[in-house]
């Protein structure tokens, strides 16, 4: 099972942006399709991009798109999210994950791989 550490969170004001980062271990990380969620409290985790594995290709959920942006350099096993303009509404703890294939989704029972999160607070 492919090991998946998430880091960058922080407290930010609205407007403001943060930038998170995904460090994955193994060799076939650059197999795999990768995406970040979101859980905030109280809340069901939830959808917020994917990149497939070669970057050439990414999704966005509708209230993040054109504000996120999900990239991924293989060379060092890293996934990022460029988080700008942000809003309250995106406090949740984010997580990185995995799918262990090519095949990029945006359900949560698809991803068997998973980090722990890294909080991220947008305050008013």
């Amino acid at each position: 099972q492919v090991q998946l550490v998430e880091s960058g969170g922080g407290s930010v004001q609205a407007g403001g942006s943060l930038r998170l980062s995904c460090a994955a271990s193994g060799r076939t990380f650059s197999n795999f399709a990768m995406g970040w969620f979101r859980q905030a409290p109280g809340k069901e985790r939830e959808y917020v991009a994917v990149i497939s594995w070669s970057g050439g290709h990414t999704d966005y959920a509708d209230s993040v798109k054109g504000r996120f942006t999900i990239s991924r350099d293989n060379a060092k096993n890293m996934v990022f999210l460029q988080m700008n303009s942000l809003k309250p509404e995106d406090t949740a703890v984010y997580y990185c994950a995995t799918t262990g294939s090519r095949y990029m989704s945006r359900n949560v029972g698809d991803f068997a791989s998973w980090g722990q999160g890294t909080q991220v607070t947008v305050s008013s």
